[in-house]
């Protein structure tokens, strides 16, 4: 039987174990971006998650560390307006700003839209860029090209699927084919799915401990 390409994650125990070891210690907020010389010193390994306006970052952020305000959330797109670090042990988490429709001026947008693209083709520090994806309607033409970007820069991602709980399960194995189809493209893309709900808890062990394996 031919394996699927891009199955869904499944860490070993030992895996998980570490997840719940790395994110057990304390996440703190270390500050927000706005241009890149503003970025702290690249003296660590880092990871970031990026997706379209009202993907879900910063909610899956606080699921991730299991503090529900360290990341604002809002249901309005665009709220996220800097690249923002927070420490955990040794690595940083990094939030970037939403791609895509945001509510705001349209300077403001291409200002913080430019600064992210910039940050994700010339950070060296980056291990891995987690590009997050509204499991509800799959990958869109602007993920598509922030894969392109991510593919020019040679920097791995790997696609997580948020809102799972929102999907009913008719319509998954859809949503899971259309998204392998765009990422088989992409020769940056890392050969697993993350299935994530941040109102459930679904996958949030799976990405700590695919985190935990980079750190």
């Amino acid at each position: 039987m031919t394996a699927l390409p891009f199955p869904l994650a499944e860490p070993s125990d030992a895996a998980l174990k570490a997840g719940t070891a790395l994110f057990r210690q304390e996440t703190t907020f270390l500050k927000g971006v706005v241009a890149m010389d503003g970025l702290p010193p690249d003296d660590r390994l880092e990871v970031c998650f990026a997706g379209r306006s009202n993907v879900g970052k910063s909610s899956l952020i606080n699921a991730l560390t299991g503090r529900r305000g360290l990341a604002r959330a809002s249901n309005t797109p665009g709220r996220t307006q800097e690249i923002n670090y927070f420490t955990l042990a040794e690595l940083y988490l990094v939030d970037l700003p939403g791609y895509g429709f945001a509510n705001a001026p349209v300077r403001v947008v291409e200002r913080w839209q430019r600064l992210m693209k910039d940050y994700l083709s010339g950070r060296a520090t980056l291990r891995r860029a987690f590009l997050l994806i509204d499991a509800r309607h799959g990958p869109k033409a602007v993920d598509d090209e922030i894969m392109g970007l991510l593919d020019r820069a040679a920097v791995p991602f790997q696609t997580v699927l948020t809102k799972a709980d929102k999907v009913k399960a008719a319509d998954r194995d859809r949503i899971l084919d259309a998204t392998r189809a765009v990422l088989a493209r992409h020769p940056a893309a890392f050969p697993e799915l993350v299935l994530t709900s941040s109102e459930k808890g679904t996958g949030i062990d799976t990405l700590r401990a695919v985190i935990a394996g980079l750190a």
